[in-house]
């Protein structure tokens, strides 16, 4: 049953035309009296409907964007400005605007997801990641709202939803077979948060191609950290103090592989000389590393685009079946692989 400003105001007290003023925030109510409204409707699980006063086909013509985390350390991964630009390109031709969530934590972006739902803020809502046991992909599928996913779900089995995404097993599984076409065995893979789809998929690709050349994936190989330079920093800490250094690294985010480079520079282990490295993303800060990296390009831009053309459709027509795209990738081979040669062997070849 919704709830509704006069259910608000008999719980604080009030008049339902002091809940609409506190809603509008009037400088004609007192502090006292916000907060005991404000209350009321904490309690009630109240949304004020923002747009329902003039919009009267209930459209705000605006998209929601969820990001994984704080807008901080979102934005500090080239990774986010861009989908969002490929997002923001198909709304504009749509005439959509955006609506940013700025939750720091777990609790509040699914709180602010709520008020975009309940308070019919948006039209519908983009998810630029996908998680294990996501609590905004389980609401807003149970609220039956418009939403598309950057990801696939963990369980697609339980989720039937409209989703962008790369064939993430796929492209770890071959520059895995790249590194060991050339004469890599010793290969780590250095993933972002375990709680992300995207590194679940690429992590068993690279299990996957080492098993199908007779190579036991090693657990002190595969190590876990936030997609940042400072993450990638600490990958390095963990590997280089490994016995048995690995000779090649597969990294999970362009970013993260920037901040391997500066820690191996600064160990004096050279690349690609005495360890190769191939990363996925394919953002500007890949082509002017030194040397510029081996990456896969996994179409950023696109998948931003095609989420956005996809909820469009879905806001547009509410009957449109589930879709599900994958947006092609391509290994960009540059500078920071070489082939393995023996000690004593002829000079490495860079490739």
């Amino acid at each position: 049953m919704t709830v509704t400003i006069k259910d608000v105001a008999k719980v604080a007290k009030v008049a339902p035309s002091t809940v609409s003023r506190v809603i509008s925030n009037s400088p004609r109510i007192s502090e006292r009296t916000k907060e005991k409204v404000r209350e009321a409707m904490k309690e009630l699980g109240y949304h004020p409907n923002f747009n329902a006063r003039s919009l009267a086909n209930q459209s705000t013509k605006t998209i929601g964007i969820i990001m994984p985390n704080s807008a901080n350390k979102t934005f500090q991964n080239p990774f986010f400005p861009e989908v969002i630009r490929g997002i923001s390109t198909k709304a504009h031709q749509l005439e959509y605007g955006l609506y940013l969530s700025t939750g720091q934590s777990d609790e509040e972006i699914i709180e602010e997801v709520q008020h975009m739902v309940q308070g019919k803020r948006v039209d519908g809502i983009i998810l630029l990641y996908s998680k294990v046991n996501d609590k905004v992909l389980k609401y807003l599928h149970e609220q039956d709202f418009p939403f598309t996913l950057i990801g696939r779900p963990y369980d697609e089995s339980l989720f039937n939803i409209t989703y962008v995404n790369n064939d993430n097993f796929k492209a770890a599984k071959t520059v895995t077979e790249y590194l060991l076409l050339l004469g890599h065995k010793q290969i780590a893979f250095v993933g972002g948060n375990l709680d992300n789809v995207v590194t679940i998929d690429h992590m068993q690709g690279y299990n996957q191609a080492l098993r199908n050349a007779g190579i036991e994936p090693r657990d002190e190989y595969i190590v876990f950290h936030e997609e940042l330079q400072e993450g990638g920093q600490e990958a390095v800490i963990d590997l280089m103090s490994l016995t048995e250094r690995p000779t090649a690294l597969i990294v999970a985010d362009d970013i993260m592989t920037f901040g391997v480079m500066r820690m191996l520079s600064e160990m004096e282990v050279r690349v690609p000389e005495d360890i190769s490295i191939i990363s996925f993303n394919n953002v500007m800060i890949s082509e002017l590393s030194a040397p510029p990296m081996t990456t896969v390009d996994i179409n950023i831009y696109s998948l931003g685009y095609e989420a956005a053309n996809l909820l469009i459709d879905k806001i547009l027509h509410p009957s449109v079946e589930p879709k599900k795209m994958i947006v092609p990738h391509k290994m960009i081979k540059r500078e920071t692989c070489r082939r393995l040669v023996e000690k004593g062997g002829a000079k490495r070849e860079s490739m």
